[in-house]
């Protein structure tokens, strides 16, 4: 890596935490504030995360394992109010380098891509569509809701990507770190107990 790139990250890091930003518009604010011609390798998501973990550690960490408590339980409520799409945390919740600021991010595998729209309509929880980048890349859709979080006392982004059921043989292959990249409820519900044990 080099002097740039970590300056990048360092930068990128900050907005990520105090503005929850996602990683790649975090990047090119950072290009953008430190006067580069954006034309030079960015720092890896890898190297941003240990970045945005160093700025946790030092400028947040009194509140952001309250925090991400929080959102991991706010994560669990709606695990299981769509438990029948298979559900599985991923993003920052999941790695626990989420706070306040994050939003949530659940991937759906789904028999029917409408199905899960209709239990949000049945629910009668308002939502907005949307397409996003997947987990591998490819374009997918998803469903925003903002969800009131009382233990934070405020409202937070949960977005529902929906795959395929078959898709999910792929979803759980470790990351480049040999991470799971996400996880059902009951690894969600391990995290939980481990962060208050």
């Amino acid at each position: 890596m080099t002097e740039i790139q970590s300056e990048i990250a360092t930068q990128a890091a900050r907005w990520v935490v105090e503005d929850g930003l996602e990683y790649g518009p975090a990047k090119r604010r950072a290009v953008k504030e430190l006067g580069l011609n954006g034309r030079g390798a960015l720092p890896s998501n890898e190297v941003l995360e240990e970045a945005v973990m160093d700025y946790i550690a030092v400028f947040c960490a009194d509140t952001q394992p309250h925090e991400l408590q929080a959102l991991r339980r706010l994560a669990l409520d709606w695990m299981a109010r769509l438990s029948e799409f298979r559900p599985h945390l991923g993003g920052a919740v999941w790695h626990g380098s989420a706070t306040r600021k994050s939003d949530i991010y659940l991937q759906l595998f789904c028999d029917d891509s409408k199905s899960a729209e209709i239990a949000l309509i049945d629910q009668h929880v308002s939502y907005v569509p949307r397409t996003v980048s997947g987990f591998k890349g490819e374009m997918v859709e998803a469903l925003s809701v903002h969800a009131f979080c009382a233990e934070l006392n405020e409202d937070i982004g949960v977005h529902l990507m929906i795959y395929d059921f078959d898709d999910m043989r792929g979803a759980l292959k470790p990351d480049a770190r040999c991470r799971a990249p996400r996880g059902d409820a009951a690894a969600v519900r391990r995290l939980l107990t481990q962060r208050t044990a």
